[in-house]
């Protein structure tokens, strides 16, 4: 499994690299990175549910909270770090299905152009992983199947962090 994500990251980052959205190095933010296990725990059960009919929000919505916790942090942690149930709170705000539209509206304060170039940037980075997901020919229900999905979430979220720093002129570069 560990070959798997490892693979994804690269496709990943390659792919985003490639229209400039992450720096050749990605960012290291370990407070965003520590709310991944809390944020996957509450998403999971929904994720799941979601997974079967529509398999590219249950993926991409992933990728939006990266990004939602990344300008939290840049915003105000002091605040938002206290929230124990981060998912809860964004997905509580219109529902499990609006909520890629609350993020790009209310978290990430985007409109016109912007919203509509991060859905499609988000929708592009969900089908690549779920395209990965299909050709691994897990058996549904299975734990390979289970680890397979979450290692696609962990993904999408990290990477949907490092576009958002990026986008907020966190660059990560080599110091000499």
């Amino acid at each position: 499994m560990e070959n798997f994500e490892d693979t994804l990251r690269h496709d990943l980052h390659q792919f985003l690299q490639s229209i400039k959205e992450v720096d050749e190095r990605l960012p290291e933010c370990p407070d965003v990175e520590e709310k991944w296990e809390a944020v996957a725990k509450a998403y999971i059960p929904d994720g799941i549910r979601e997974f079967q009919d529509f398999p590219s929000a249950s993926l991409g919505w992933m990728m939006y909270l990266g990004m939602a916790v990344a300008k939290m942090w840049d915003t105000e942690w002091e605040i938002y770090s206290k929230i124990e149930d981060l998912y809860g709170y964004m997905r509580d705000k219109r529902g499990y299905d609006a909520m890629d539209e609350y993020i790009r509206e209310e978290v990430l304060l985007l409109e016109g152009i912007d919203y509509t170039v991060l859905e499609k940037l988000t929708g592009e980075c969900a089908s690549r992983v779920y395209n990965a997901l299909m050709r691994q020919h897990f058996e549904p229900g299975t734990k390979d199947a289970f680890n397979g999905f979450v290692s696609c979430l962990h993904q999408l979220y990290l990477m949907g962090a490092a576009v958002q720093l990026k986008r907020m002129g966190y660059h990560m570069t080599k110091m000499n």
